[in-house]
Order: structure tokens, then C-alpha cells, then sequence
């Protein structure tokens, strides 16, 4: 049976986000900005106390952060020795610095092998357990050689709360996350989310980036980071400043930071205002999965480190998912060749037609070698606005022969979603006008506009579709 920590994850990753963006906003308005420097040094708190293990930056001067998510707060002001199975089931290392071009963050999987000071080989996330943020501040710059400035330990109600505070995020599901406990020897945290580009809010938002039943950590971190990603497009300084007083009381209420004083909270809300414009680039960690545990060599956590400080986003996917089945080769899973799925595709339409009226169906003919149409697809349904308006929608989702990869076509009667908003590049390649949107050089999801309705393709979390098979497979599309 898994640990507490399944219950919450990489919603810290979220809420820091969020908590930028509040110290941005409180800057922003010169009026009130000193009183919110004081509200915010009362709602950090400054109650972890890890002394000589932070590095001091000076004014103005880059800095990292970590992000711990765990599964209990502690009972008073330090959590030097939380025991009793307390876990952290997310850490991410988060770089600000105003004079590069983006946001790094880091993500450390739980499962990595690393040398525990004073315990021993184990588990990342088993230093939280032994000994609380100090030691997970020590195992992660032992591991890594990267000097660390502040530690945020957040509770995964913050997440759940904040997501609500901010009215939910709309985001663009890859698959049905579901599991209902029927088997009572493979116990997991329920779920029941359903897939196509949808709002969600506090407690399916948690579900959805903790969930980790049939893929790995490596997906999981990518589909926290998606999430991240969607959230910090949608909601700007204007609707947070709006909801401050509850952000605040999230902040208070369920984070623990080394943070206190008006003159470290300044310091922050300069590098926030000077980061808030920059995209979030997540830095690849080179990792490999074990039976037990996830590995990375010296080498390549050196190489990562340096990308990490130099804020470049990392080439290629972002990561490398296990073949479902033993008996398929690695090379078939990463293969670039396209299939015809015409006969299948259309069969998918069929099923979609009578469910979404009013609009075109478009469906694949081409898709990646090993690829088949997932179980649960296709599906029809209706997807509600910001403001109560709901519109035709539907959703054909196809699975990888890799774990947790999944990717997919997406229609909707909704002319305007966030997700389309600000494409990266337009090309016109006959007679459509395709929208491409990236992820540093990765191609996130290719869209087209008809009369009446929007359509994309989009990538798996770990976009391991390269460029050219992306505009391929949309390119292909066809309408019933």
C-alpha cells in the first residue's frame, strides 16, 4: 500500500506560483505595497530555522529556491523530526533570476537514489522522514552541488485551496485518470477524471497531479509541470491581486518557509516583478527507472545543474518512458514512423458524430509506430466557460506503447480557450492555417480554426512526438 505522500504532490509546485505572482501583484500597486511586504512576512513566518545550510544572495541577485511538498504539517515550529511515515512527495528546485529569459524549475524525483548525510543510501523522498526540510535541504545539495537560498515546505491542502481561490484552471487532460479501490489488494487515492480540455478545480485539480496508479514519476512530474504551465498562462497579477486576503491566509495557513522579515520579502517581490513577464522552462533530469529506484549519473547531474543555472530549457523530450510490455523494443516505442490509421480514425468519428453537433469531425489518419486508440475514447462532451456559457466538444485519445504517454485530438465549439491563446508560430500548409504552440523546442500542441469550431493535436506530458510527426499527424487530419 503506498505512503501518505500519493495524497499530495506537486501542487507546491503550483502554489509557489501563485504566491509570485501575489508578491508581484502587491508591488505592482505602490499605494498598498508596503502593508502587503508586512502582511506577506506575517503569512511566511519564518519558522523554519536551517541556519548555516542556505546561502545568503545579495540584493537584487538571483536566487534558488526549494519547494517541498509533504503529506503533514508539523506540529510546531520546526519539523527537524517529523517521523511516524511523514513524507515529502515532491521537490523542485525553482531559479529566479531577472536577467535570464525564463523561470527554471527542477524537479527531483521521490524515487532517486541518493546518499542520505548520516542514514545511508535510500530514497530522496525518506530524508523528509528522517529528518524533515534540514535534511532534504542537505541530501538535495549534496546530491546536486547547487547552493539553495530559501526553502518552502507546503501542505497539499495549500494546493487544493489555492486552485479554488484563483477559480479553478482549465486544462487539457491526456486520458481518463481513474481508480475506484475495487481490488482491495491494489489500494490507491481515488480518482475519476475524464479526458479532454476541461476546468478543473481544488480537489480533482489534486487528484490529477498527484496521481501516479499506471505511470511513473518521471510522467508525473511532467503533467505537474503541464499544469503549472496552464495555470500561470491563465491567471495574471489582476485576478490574484483580487484575491489576496484568501491567498494570504493559504500562504499562512499551509506553508512552512525560512522567510521572515520585510526585508527578505522585498527582496522577493523584486525578483518576482523582475521574473513575472518570463515563461517557466522545465529543466530535464536525466533520470533512469529501476525496479526500485530512479538513477542519474554524475555526468549528467553536472550537465543538469548548469542548465539549471543558465535558465535554458532543456533539448529534446522531457523524459524517457518504460515500454508497456517487456516484450516490445525500446526502439519501436521511440520510433519517428507514422502508421495509417484511416480505417480506425473514422470509425472514432462515427462514434463522435451523433454526440457534438453544429461542428466538422476531424480525426487522425496517421499516428506513431505502436500507437493504438485508447479504450476511452473517443469522448463527447461539453465544455463550461468562465462565465457559464458551455459548448460541443470532443475528445479521441491515442496511447503510446510507452507508459503513461498518451496523446491525442481535440475539438470544441469554444472559439476562444485559454490554451490558444498567444500562439508561438502560424503556418500555412494548404489550405489551413496551423497555430503552434511550444514548450522550449518542444511543439506542445499543433491547432487549426474552422467556421464554428477550434481543433488541436495535442503532444504527450513528456512531448516525445518530435516537430516534424507533430505537423504530420495534423496535417493528416480529415473530416468525417
Amino acid at each position: 500500500m503506498p505512503d501518505l505522500a500519493d495524497k499530495k504532490g506537486l501542487w507546491k509546485r503550483y502554489l509557489f506560483g501563485a504566491l509570485l505572482v501575489i508578491v508581484a501583484a502587491a508591488a505592482a500597486t505602490s499605494v498598498t505595497a508596503f502593508n502587503e511586504v508586512d502582511r506577506l512576512s506575517r503569512a511566511f513566518g519564518g519558522q523554519l530555522n536551517l541556519g548555516s545550510d542556505l546561502a545568503q544572495a545579495p540584493p537584487g541577485k538571483p536566487q534558488t529556491i526549494l519547494l517541498i511538498g509533504s503529506d503533514k504539517r508539523a506540529a510546531g515550529a520546526r519539523d527537524a523530526k517529523l517521523g511516524s511515515g511523514a513524507r515529502s512527495d515532491t521537490m523542485i528546485l525553482m531559479r529566479l533570476d531577472p536577467g535570464k529569459n525564463a523561470i527554471a524549475l527542477l524537479s527531483l524525483p521521490r524515487d532517486l537514489k541518493v546518499h542520505i548525510p548520516g542514514h545511508g543510501i535510500d530514497k530522496l523522498n525518506a530524508a523528509y522522514a528522517e529528518g524533515g526540510s534540514r535534511l532534504t535541504l542537505k541530501t538535495i545539495k549534496e546530491f546536486t552541488g547547487l547552493s539553495v537560498n530559501h526553502v518552502i515546505n507546503v501542505d497539499f491542502r495549500g494546493f487544493r485551496d489555492a486552485v479554488d481561490a484563483i477559480h479553478c484552471v482549465y486544462t487539457d487532460v491526456d486520458r481518463r485518470y481513474f481508480n475506484d479501490n475495487a481490488n482491495p489488494g491494489d489500494q490507491y487515492a481515488t480518482i475519476n477524471i475524464r479526458p479532454g480540455y476541461q476546468k478543473l478545480c481544488g480537489l480533482d485539480a489534486l487528484d490529477y497531479v498527484r496521481y501516479r496508479h499506471t505511470d511513473s514519476d518521471i510522467v508525473r512530474a511532467a503533467r505537474q509541470q503541464d499544469f503549472l504551465r496552464q495555470a500561470k498562462s491563465q491567471v495574471g497579477a489582476k485576478r490574484l491581486f483580487g484575491n489576496q486576503d484568501k491567498l494570504v491566509h493559504i500562504v499562512a495557513k499551509y506553508t512552512r518557509s525560512d522567510i521572515k522579515g520585510r526585508k527578505q520579502v522585498l527582496t522577493l517581490i523584486k525578483l518576482a516583478l523582475g521574473s513575472a513577464g518570463s515563461p517557466v522552462r522545465e529543466i530535464h533530469f536525466p533520470a533512469h527507472i529501476g525496479a526500485s529506484y530512479v538513477t542519474a549519473d554524475q555526468e549528467a547531474v553536472h550537465k543538469v545543474t548548469r542548465q539549471f543555472l543558465g535558465v535554458q530549457s532543456s533539448k529534446g523530450p522531457r523524459g524517457t518512458a518504460k515500454p508497456r510490455s517487456s516484450s516490445l523494443h525500446r526502439s519501436s516505442g521511440g520510433s519517428s514512423h507514422l502508421i495509417d490509421v484511416s480505417g480506425l480514425g473514422r470509425t472514432q468519428a462515427l462514434s463522435v458524430a451523433g454526440g457534438v453537433r453544429g461542428m466538422r469531425i476531424y480525426y487522425p489518419r496517421r499516428a506513431i509506430k505502436g500507437s493504438s486508440f485508447s479504450i476511452n475514447s473517443p469522448r463527447t462532451y461539453r465544455i463550461c466557460g468562465p462565465h457559464g456559457r458551455c459548448w460541443g466538444s470532443y475528445r479521441m485519445v491515442i496511447a503510446r506503447d510507452l507508459i503513461g504517454e498518451y496523446y491525442g485530438i481535440q475539438g470544441t465549439r469554444w472559439m476562444d480557450p485559454p490554451i490558444l491563446k498567444s500562439p508561438d508560430e502560424v503556418r500555412r500548409i494548404g489550405h489551413r492555417k496551423f497555430q503552434i504552440y511550444y514548450d522550449g523546442d518542444r511543439v506542445r500542441l499543433i491547432a487549426w480554426r474552422e467556421k464554428d469550431a477550434v481543433y488541436w493535436v495535442s503532444n504527450t506530458l513528456l512531448q516525445s512526438i518530435g516537430k516534424r510527426q507533430m505537423l504530420q499527424i495534423a496535417r493528416a487530419t480529415r473530416p468525417l
